[in-house]
């Protein structure tokens, strides 16, 4: 039953309820909430559903709606019943509605107290848009809206015959029951995420972007808007490019000025709509302010996405800007992705395809790289190395100012293309990397993915970009890649070293490396820097500058068989006694059985960069394969790109690690006092008792402390906790200062704590300054610190440390992503240089680490759970013998920017 209406104007939804969507197919669409100026859409939209479709909604011929129903389907309270549609341009393609219930079934609005947590759902979806995940992508987003209006379930009345929409809610993954009475299927879900809802959210979300990226990279059509006839015009150089490329699609050209006249034998049209057959991608090099009438006209034409190099957007500051999310929401909801403005363009070396959709006239030789650039400029730098050395790729893609098509949208192409082995990324921002890590975490362990970040000394990002910057310091940023299992590189030209590694030799099993070479200088030279890199080299082999290919080929045979070795570098300078091709030939006849056996083995051979001709392996077609040998011009180049390789290789054996379950845990407690707590401010600290209490929900225990500001006050906390006991300050502005002893430990009876806390007060200023407190003692340790800090771009991120002076001087901190694995917090604890001493270093006694990894992992569920805690120090936690004792926490509570990597399925707003 519907509701009535309701008298006065309703209140305005949330901004976020709105979201650009992609869908199945890799369309875009938009979706946001419907409210009375939609009542035409609403009327048009209907009268295009079949009668079928409407009968399966409404269980009856229901041809036309009534004004009444009008009213009712575009008037909303936006808590007890909320409506959103799905919209294409300014059209109406689907609509889902929820409306409030109570245990009648009966629609109702009550106050805020004792509302329902039920709700019945409809949808329809007009008839054309069937098939497309229309349905998933609605229940994904009323659900998540519905969960933030208190309701815990929804209720769904539906056809037997009406398939498409039973498939909707039984594949969604939420708990449901289901019944028939009556001639119908009432479904009942329970709306709290689980990890099937989750796994199927995020694998919708794969699988629609990643197509959607396909259908900009796999053109069988692309029109050139704004092609110059002159030679050295954007347009111009375009439409050249992709007919050198030798691209086995349509091409045509869109110049008003030049219509029906041929440029370079291409047929020429006033407009992208006067071109007779379909155009899948479109590359816009027309003035900035001409580039959103070029977007309405693709809207209108189904083109599928677009690749704008012109210029004039956020990189010239915030007019530019305004214009590029103009750009940016048109084309979403004309159901274009936009790679660019300001871009280099895209390549595919894919024979069938061959585009070359870019201003760089070098189209790559084909390989098993995909490869992401931001900087345009850079991009043709990047795309001449390749060539150079000899490097193929599968894809190019140069974002320019990424307002739309990112990193992230790459790597979920990527990770299921099938002609790309390597993916390496040059970042000069990252727009959600919380998003970043998540996708590359996932395709690292079957995809090396490589990436140079720039920035590495700043906090800016350039103008174009529109994203946060990072507030991390650097260090971090490497550990949350290494966590990830990206490898982060520090040049451009590095990235290049590690990633044809990566391409053409198989992963190393160890860090045992033999060196072969016939120069003994060479050779030392690549054992130091095998050691310098953490590599262990064998003694190297110096064949000396008469050795022959012979005499190669049988070191390197030697080394292969060798089940000590790992990996093998030859080190190769001009011979006196035979030629440099009949090493090579040996090198790479070598290579072929190393690459059988999974041990890598690279060369700096007479200094070349890349794959020199002499030492590859061609395929079929002629290109370089897999087992071809990478050379480099010096040992240090081939020891750093082996040494991350290794590193690499070692992630990937390692064990994913699990998120532990501790379901001791009491979240609704926890959620409850934070609610309290923070209540309408921005920000509150909590006090030591709110703190103890929200550690308490999650297992850890805040060592009893009890603040005293007399000697009388002192003695009764210590009888009541019981001696021995610590006497020590908290006041703020005492408590890191390395000249103020402000902490007495192993006070064992009432004379001394009277004594202690006379001395105490005296030098620091008296009982109020000095801020004490009493505490039970913990057993001896190892003092360490625990810590959740809240970055707007990764979102909360764990840290760990020893106490104490010299690691804060030092940095000597580790950090990880929340949620972290058990393998996390192993990884996170040993990667500080202090850890021996948690380990029994120079004979010592070993401290309890698997209590310490605990903690971590209680912590870490406490930020995944309460986003709102947005800092936590626990200072010190004494890890002893047996046990981890927390002595001191601090937590404060904010209110975090909503977070854009997990939800319902969108795209970031431009």
């Amino acid at each position: 039953m519907e509701p009535t209406d309701t008298a006065g104007p309703p209140p305005k939804p949330p901004e976020h309820w709105e979201a650009d969507v992609v869908l199945r197919d890799g369309a875009t669409a938009h979706l946001r909430p419907v409210g009375p100026d939609d009542a035409g859409r609403l009327v048009d939209f209907y009268a295009r559903v079949s009668a079928e479709s409407k009968y399966l909604r409404f269980f009856t011929p229901y041809p036309r709606l009534s004004d009444r129903d009008v009213r009712r389907f575009t008037t909303h309270d936006w808590v007890d019943r909320v409506g959103l549609g799905l919209f294409v341009g300014d059209e109406m393609v689907a609509i889902v509605r929820y409306d409030r219930i109570g245990p009648d079934g009966r629609s109702v609005r009550t106050g805020p107290q004792g509302r329902s947590s039920t709700a019945e759902v409809a949808f329809l979806v007009q008839d054309d848009q069937q098939g497309r995940g229309v349905g998933s992508v609605l229940l994904e987003h009323i659900a998540a809206v519905a969960r933030e209006r208190g309701i815990r379930r929804f209720v769904a009345d539906v056809l037997p015959s009406n398939r498409r929409m039973v498939t909707v809610f039984t594949e969604a993954g939420y708990t449901q029951q289901s019944a028939f009475e009556d001639g119908v299927v009432r479904l009942n879900l329970e709306l709290a995420p689980t990890e099937t809802s989750l796994g199927v959210m995020l694998g919708r979300e794969h699988r629609a972007e990643a197509r959607s990226i396909a259908r900009l990279l796999t053109p069988r059509s692309v029109a050139v808007i704004g092609a110059g006839r002159h030679e050295g015009t954007v347009g111009h150089t375009l439409l050249t490019n992709l007919r050198a490329g030798e691209f086995t699609g349509e091409v045509y050209a869109v110049n008003p000025k030049a219509a029906g006249e041929p440029i370079d034998g291409v047929p020429t049209y006033a407009s992208v709509s006067d071109i007779p057959g379909e155009v899948d991608l479109a590359l816009v090099a027309v003035p900035a302010d001409a580039v959103r009438r070029v977007v309405d006209e693709c809207g209108r034409k189904g083109v599928h996405g677009l690749v704008v190099v012109s210029s004039g957007f956020a990189e010239t500051g915030p007019e530019g800007r305004e214009r590029q999310r103009r750009l940016v929401r048109a084309a979403r909801r004309r159901g274009m992705r936009v790679i660019g403005p300001n871009c280099l363009g895209v390549l595919n070396t894919d024979p069938d395809l061959r585009v070359n959709a870019s201003l760089s006239p070098r189209m790559p030789r084909r390989g098993r790289v995909g490869m992401f650039a931001q900087s345009g400029a850079l991009g043709i730098a990047i795309l001449e190395s390749t060539v150079g050395r000899g490097i193929g790729l599968s894809t190019f893609v140069s974002a320019g100012n990424r307002a739309d098509v990112s990193g992230n949208d790459l790597l979920q192409y990527w990770e299921d293309d099938p002609a790309t082995d390597v993916v390496l990324l040059h970042l000069e921002s990252i727009g959600n990397p919380r998003k970043f890590t998540r996708l590359a975490r996932r395709i690292s362990r079957t995809k090396p993915v490589v990436a140079v970040k720039s920035g590495r000394h700043s906090q800016g990002v350039p103008l174009g970009h529109v994203t946060r910057a990072l507030t991390l310091p650097d260090s971090a940023v490497d550990a949350l890649f290494r966590q990830a299992g990206v490898i982060r590189v520090p040049t451009v030209a590095e990235l290049f070293d590690v990633g044809q590694l990566l391409a053409y030799q198989p992963l190393p099993a160890g860090d045992r490396i033999a060196i072969i070479g016939n120069s003994d200088s060479l050779g030392l030279l690549s054992q130091d820097a095998c050691a310098s890199a953490g590599l262990r080299p064998l003694r190297p082999v110096d064949l000396t500058t008469g050795a022959t290919a012979d005499d190669f080929r049988a070191a390197l045979a030697d080394a292969l068989a060798d089940a000590e070795t790992d990996a093998v570098i030859t080190v190769f300078i001009p011979p006196l006694t035979t030629s440099g091709d009949e090493v090579a030939s040996a090198i790479a006849e070598m290579a072929g059985q190393a690459a059988k056996i999974g041990k890598p083995l690279l060369t700096t051979y007479l200094a070349h960069e890349g794959l020199p001709t002499q030492l590859r392996r061609l395929d079929a077609d002629g290109v370089p394969a897999f087992g071809s040998v990478p050379s480099y011009p010096a040992p240090e180049n081939a020891v750093r790109a082996l040494a991350e390789v290794v590193r690499y290789a070692a992630w990937r054996r390692r064990p994913t690690g699990r998120v532990p379950e501790h379901p001791e845990v009491r979240t609704d407690q926890a959620r409850a006092l934070v609610r309290a707590r923070l209540g309408g401010a921005d920000a509150v600290g909590l006090s030591p008792a709110d703190a103890a209490e929200l550690l308490d929900c999650y297992g850890i225990r805040l060592r009893p402390a009890v603040r005293v500001d007399s000697e009388d006050a002192a003695v009764r906390a210590a009888a009541e906790l019981g001696y021995p006991v610590a006497l020590k300050t908290i006041a703020e502005h005492l408590r890191h200062r390395v000249d103020v002893d402000g902490v007495r430990l192993d006070i064992g009876a009432e004379a001394g704590l009277r004594r202690v806390f006379r001395e105490l007060t005296t030098r620091l200023g008296g009982p109020d300054q000095a801020r004490l407190v009493v505490q039970s003692m913990a057993p001896h340790g190892i003092a360490t610190v625990l810590g959740l800090t809240y970055d707007e771009s990764f979102g909360a991120v764990l840290s760990f440390g020893l106490a104490g002076p010299a690691s804060e001087l030092l940095g000597d901190v580790a950090h990880r992503l929340v949620p972290a694995t058990d393998q996390d917090v192993a990884d996170l604890v040993r990667e500080v240089r202090a850890a021996p001493m948690l380990f029994g270093y120079r004979g010592a006694r070993p401290v309890d680490v698997p209590a310490l990894e605990d903690v971590l992992l209680r912590l870490s569920r406490l930020a995944d759970d309460l986003p709102q805690v947005t800092s936590v120090e626990l200072n010190p936690v004494v890890v002893a013998a047996e046990g981890a004792h927390v002595l001191g926490a601090r937590i404060r509570l904010s209110r975090p920017p909503a977070r854009t990597d997990l939800g319902p399925r969108a795209l970031s707003r431009p």
